[in-house]
């Protein structure tokens, strides 16, 4: 375990001293993140941060330097906090300076008062972001995650609150509220008992009305608000101090800061919830907001970050950046790509047992696999490769075990039946509720990379309600656009992604799809379940595990065409449609390119080759003639 300083124990210790050394000076802050930035250098110190990912809250101790794998959900205002506060003893009359930075709750000696007026005093800002676990993130990657970490950590002792702490955040403008000035010159605010030294009496008259107002609202369920059904794990109020402009919604990070379980915060919430109803001289939050911006600490705890970065992927096999400038991701990635071959060829005959023999369909699925959108021209995403699987097994448990499969794989999907039912029912897109003034979150709120399979093998003939008709037109954007509009009532606000969509059909699917391919199997098994199962454990681990590596590092390879390719594509193409001009167009050319580009890529081939070129075509060749002789067997368009 990494020693020194009791960094991940007692973090605000550390703070403290940098406060104590630089007084009011901000270099103090930035020398606290150097600290923490170096400390997470050393050696493996990196796996001795307990994460809330991992442990379970209550075995943490409250106040200690934690980390959390998270996407962004949503992000509320801006608050502002006091950055540095002043305390009187008020025996002996001696005033001592604090740092406000990385905490919920003002410390105060049992002798000691905040002087709100004192002009030492600073009032900051930071950000509030609404975090959850990564949705859909699979199985084994929670678990190489786990054991991973080195972190040892018993069941955290409860504590009393102090009745001599008080909540420093100032919920509003202090400029632009000059009543809470006012509050400010009539008494302190304590956050133990909620005295306030002014107009007791009005307290005391509307103490039972907000009481059974307030029991009304803590009665309700607290609603964690994950994009996913049955995700399980923490949210976390994230409240982050520096370069907030940097992130946005759905964006995966890993951060590092102080956990703040504080029992005052729940305190603060249940009087909150208990004086619910609306002050004209107090804020005019409403208490539905109060009470999704600050619910219990116990059951969504604060995260008061310190460092925080941009996650490219979550696949605990690699390093966490892929950058080329960074040593240890290229040799790395040098080390990888030397074996890459054999390991695509094993991949490929995995595949094609999964897919019953069907080798075709193997190839296109690891192109699938590997597609990302790397640029966006206008408002055409290039690089997405949506296919459509069709001649699956209807109302079988194929789709579902190959499904399976893919979890095997891939760091984070998500299955969606496409029954009339779900379709009518489940919420696909966020939606701004005004009220609570949050962003609730749908099915669609995915980061990038994600896989999506949508099983339409399961759809019967039923009518489509007006919900159900906006969720289709909502799984058709994703997959055209690679965007979805999220609803804010009065208008809508498009949010980019990138999200692999294979659509699992019997025919020809409903929703678009940039290339579909037929399935043809070649063997049928008795008991799929029983054939998936074998087809898996007689994977070993550490071939596993690079196919894992290996369809998570070609996303991040470049790629380009030389000027000399290009003019053979071009000339090609031209060939291409003098010999039948009514059926290539410039769109199979696109098409093309990319299943070229994937396939060079999936080869470890960062630029295009004549040879990938040439069976690029041989494979859309082969895919077009076995739709076409499909159609031909049943009289009707796949």
């Amino acid at each position: 375990m990494p020693c020194g300083e009791d960094w991940l124990s007692h973090p605000l210790g550390i703070v403290q001293g940098f406060f104590a050394q630089n007084g009011v000076n901000p270099d103090w802050e930035k020398k606290v993140i150097e600290y923490f930035k170096e400390k997470l250098k050393e050696n493996n110190a990196p796996k001795w941060v307990p994460s809330l990912n991992e442990v379970p809250l209550h075995y943490l101790k409250p106040n200690s330097f934690v980390k959390f794998r998270c996407m962004i959900q949503d992000m509320f205002d801006p608050e502002f906090y006091m950055g540095v506060y002043e305390t009187v003893n008020q025996s002996t009359k001696a005033r001592v300076l604090h740092f406000g930075k990385y905490r919920d709750v003002a410390e105060c000696g049992p002798q000691q008062e905040l002087d709100l007026n004192s002009p030492r005093s600073t009032t900051s800002e930071r950000q509030t972001f609404y975090c959850v676990p990564v949705p859909g993130e699979s199985t084994w990657v929670k678990e190489a995650y786990v054991n991973a970490n080195q972190a040892r950590v018993s069941p955290s002792t409860s504590y009393t609150p102090s009745r001599h702490k008080r909540s420093y955040e100032d919920d509003e403008d202090m400029d632009l509220q000059p009543h809470k000035q006012k509050d400010q010159h009539a008494g302190a605010r304590q956050a133990g008992g909620l005295q306030w030294s002014g107009e007791p009496k009005r307290l005391e008259t509307e103490a039972s009305t907000r009481q059974q107002l307030g029991s009304r609202l803590i009665s309700s369920p607290f609603d964690l608000n994950f994009p996913l059904p049955g995700e399980k794990g923490p949210a976390c109020l994230v409240k982050v101090y520096e370069d907030w402009d940097c992130f946005k919604v759905n964006d995966v990070l890993e951060l590092y800061g102080v956990l703040s379980v504080d029992p005052v915060l729940s305190i603060l919430t249940d009087e909150r919830d208990a004086s619910a109803l609306p002050d004209p001289m107090e804020c005019t939050d409403t208490a539905e907001e109060q009470r999704v911006h600050s619910p219990p600490a116990s059951l969504v705890p604060r995260i008061h970050v310190i460092l925080a970065q941009k996650l490219q992927h979550v696949n605990p096999l690699l390093p966490a950046c892929l950058n080329k400038e960074e040593s240890r991701a290229c040799k790395f990635v040098s080390a990888f790509m030397s074996e890459l071959s054999p390991v695509r060829a094993e991949l490929l005959g995995f595949l094609t047992h999964a897919l019953l023999g069907d080798s075709l369909a193997a190839e296109y699925l690891i192109l699938h696999l590997i597609s990302t959108v790397y640029t966006r021209r206008d408002v055409l995403p290039l690089g997405k490769f949506t296919v459509n699987l069709s001649g699956c097994p209807r109302n079988s448990t194929f789709t579902e075990h190959l499904y399976r499969i893919i979890q095997h794989l891939v760091p984070a999907s998500f299955r969606l039946q496409m029954t009339i039912e779900n379709m009518n029912h489940l919420k696909f897109i966020p939606h701004k509720d005004y009220t609570a003034n949050r962003l609730v979150s749908g099915l669609l709120q995915l980061p990038n990379n994600t896989s999506l399979v949508i099983d339409e093998t399961l759809l019967e003939q039923g009518q489509l309600d007006a919900s159900g008709v906006h969720n289709v037109t909502a799984l058709s954007n994703l997959i055209t656009w690679q965007k979805v509009d999220y609803d804010f009532s009065y208008h809508q606000m498009e949010f980019p992604c990138s999200v692999n969509v294979l659509i699992t059909s019997e025919g020809r699917s409903l929703l678009p799809a940039d290339c579909q391919v037929h399935l043809q199997p070649q063997l049928i098994p008795p008991n799929v379940e029983e054939y998936m199962s074998s087809l898996l454990s007689a994977v070993l681990p550490s071939v596993l595990s690079k196919f894992r590596i290996y369809l998570t590092l070609l996303r991040f390879l470049d790629y380009s065409i030389s000027d000399e390719i290009t003019k053979a594509v071009e000339d090609d193409f031209v060939e291409m449609r003098k010999s039948d001009p009514q059926s290539i167009t410039a769109d199979d050319l696109h098409q093309l390119l990319v299943v070229a580009r994937f396939l060079s890529l999936s080869a470890g081939q960062t630029t295009l080759s004549r040879e990938r070129w040439l069976r690029a075509k041989q494979l859309e060749s082969l895919r077009r003639n076995r739709l076409q002789q499909q159609r031909c067997v049943n009289g009707n368009e796949l």
